[in-house]
């Protein structure tokens, strides 16, 4: 074999194991590139799982706080109704117990009044004593006025069932028909309530006018 030759065969042999390596750099990079995309794939199926769970975690987070705070404003409209239940029944028991007084309280009104109304203001021995019950009712009335408790005395308005009671009932041609002619005793009503109707006398039209108008 000539010398030329050998240089070819040598110059042959190392292009095949060029090639040779080459291929076998290729076919390695393509299985680490396949290798990297498999570990790729599961990280993100990995990821997915991990977030899907987490999505989970929250929503069940979500629903919980949300019962809670359904909770908190179930109690807190039980307590809202709890306390205005507790107010109205303190109120109740409040108007029911000035009610009671205030009707205890009127008799000994009327008698004072009366006492007032019946004394001889002429007469100079019992004036201390008339000014001492004039003074008495006074502060009474005072002190009721600050509860709430006011006194009906319609004298000469138009007769209001709701207020007033007709004791008689007698013809007038110097009144309007169904006026309070006379207040024989005064009503009271606390906070806007009647406590006692007002008894009075209440006119009509005189027999011989309404003929006359018939």
């Amino acid at each position: 074999m000539s010398e030329e030759q050998k240089v070819k065969q040598e110059q042959e042999a190392m292009k095949n194991a060029q090639a040779a390596e080459a291929k076998g750099t290729e076919q390695a990079a393509e299985q680490q590139a396949s290798s990297g995309a498999d570990i790729e794939h599961e990280e993100t199926a990995a990821m997915i799982a991990r977030i899907t769970e987490l999505e989970a975690a929250l929503e069940a987070s979500e629903a919980k706080v949300q019962e809670q705070q359904d909770s908190v404003l179930r109690a807190r409209a039980d307590v809202d109704n709890m306390r205005r239940r507790t107010e109205q029944e303190v109120d109740k028991a409040r108007k029911f117990a000035l009610e009671k007084f205030a009707g205890e309280l009127l008799p000994v009104i009327d008698n004072l009044e009366r006492a007032v109304e019946m004394a001889d203001k002429e007469d100079e021995s019992i004036k201390p004593m008339v000014e001492g019950v004039e003074l008495t009712l006074k502060t009474m009335m005072d002190t009721i006025d600050k509860f709430g408790l006011k006194a009906i005395d319609p004298q000469g308005q138009p007769f209001d069932p709701e207020l007033h009671q007709a004791m008689t009932i007698q013809e007038s041609a110097e009144h309007e028909p169904n006026t309070v002619m006379m207040v024989m005793q005064k009503g009271y009503e606390l906070n806007g309530r009647v406590v006692r109707p007002a008894m009075v006398m209440v006119s009509k039209a005189p027999q011989g006018n309404v003929e006359e108008k018939a």
